[in-house]
Parts: C-alpha cells; structure tokens; sequence
C-alpha cells in the first residue's frame, strides 16, 4: 500500500496525500510544487469545468447515437473535494500528490465508486481520473483494492475527460496501449495560468 497521510476521511469517503514515487530526491525537476495555497473556489471552479463521455465503439455510436457529456461529479460530491482537496494541497510536499475516493453504497457487496488523483507541477494542475462511476464488487475476501489504490482503474476505462475551455488544457503523452484501451484521455492537464483569477505565482505557499 502507498504511504499516505489523512486529509479528510467519512466512512464512505476520502481524500489523502499519497507519496508519489515518480518524484526522484536526486532528481529536483520531478518535485511537485507543492505546497500551494489555492482557494476552494478556485478549486471547485476548475472541478466543475472537467467532463466525462462515455468511450463508444463505432457500432453503439451508430445504434445509440453520440454520448453525451456529463459533468465529472455530483454537486456534493463538488463540495466536499474543493474544500478538501483545497486544504490538501496546502499541506502537500512535493513528493505528494493528493489522492481522492468516492463512493455510494448500492448493496452490502456493491459500491459506486469514483476515484483519482491531482498534484499540481509548475503551473500545470495534473488531474487523473482512475475510476468514474464505477460499481465495484467487494471480494468476499483478499484485497479490496479500490480503497488502497485511489489512482488505479479496476476496470478498463470507458471514458473521455474534457475540460472548458479546452484551450486551457496541455495535450499529455499517450503510448498505443492508452489509445487502445481507452486510456488515452484518463488524465487532464490543465494550465492553472489560464484557469485561476490570481497570478500563479501568488498560490505558492512560502
């Protein structure tokens, strides 16, 4: 399991800062920047503004028609991430990235979950949606994953992430295995400089 510390947790959800082993200690170009101060509104704001379409093989879009866009969260799921992820990242290191887990219990074996990650770099805000909507089975017993592992799919993604305005978002590096499983728009890149009321340079915390 991935060293964490708690930021906010509920019986049915939680947002964490998790140690980002992709941040080298002999490498200083990897560090996050981190802490940054930015406000829950901001933070709301650019949540808000990210978008999920269903992934379609040519056949469903022929008989069903093109998926519509839906807004990533729900309104309270909205509230509770932008002040939590807003206090988060105003205690991250920068080998730390802030982590988030949403559920909604269907059955006693059963959950809805949505799950992901942010961690801001330079003035890029990072933004990896792992699972979204998902119905999760629990395992009657071994490891429940979808709790330890926030940033991994427990399925094959079978979504687009989408950002307003587009132009505010940095194309990420995909390989051909992304493409072909439907992973190449799981992760959004936003340019905070384009998004957020403040210079960037006011948000970091000294």
């Amino acid at each position: 399991m991935v060293p964490y510390r708690a930021v906010y947790e509920d019986p049915v959800n939680y947002v964490r800062l998790e140690l980002d082993e992709t941040v080298l200690p002999e490498w200083p170009p990897s560090a996050h920047a981190h802490p940054k101060a930015i406000g829950s509104g901001e933070v709301a704001r650019i949540l808000g503004s990210i978008s999920v379409k269903e992934h379609q093989v040519w056949l469903q879009k022929w008989l069903q028609g093109e998926a519509p866009l839906l807004p990533a969260f729900l309104p309270e799921e909205l509230t509770l991430l932008s002040h939590q992820i807003a206090e988060a990242l105003a205690l991250a290191r920068p080998d730390e990235r802030v982590t988030f887990y949403l559920s909604q219990p269907r059955t006693s074996v059963k959950r809805v979950i949505t799950t992901g990650g942010i961690y801001i770099h330079g003035t890029e805000l990072h933004f990896i949606l792992g699972n979204w909507q998902i119905v999760y089975g629990i395992p009657t017993y071994g490891m429940i994953y979808d709790r330890r592992y926030p940033m991994r799919p427990t399925a094959a993604k079978g979504f687009y992430l989408y950002f307003n305005p587009a132009d505010a978002t940095i194309p990420p590096r995909n390989s051909l295995w992304d493409t072909l499983l439907a992973n190449r728009n799981d992760e959004l890149i936003i340019d905070l400089t384009k998004v957020t009321s403040s210079p960037i340079s006011s948000l970091t915390v000294h």
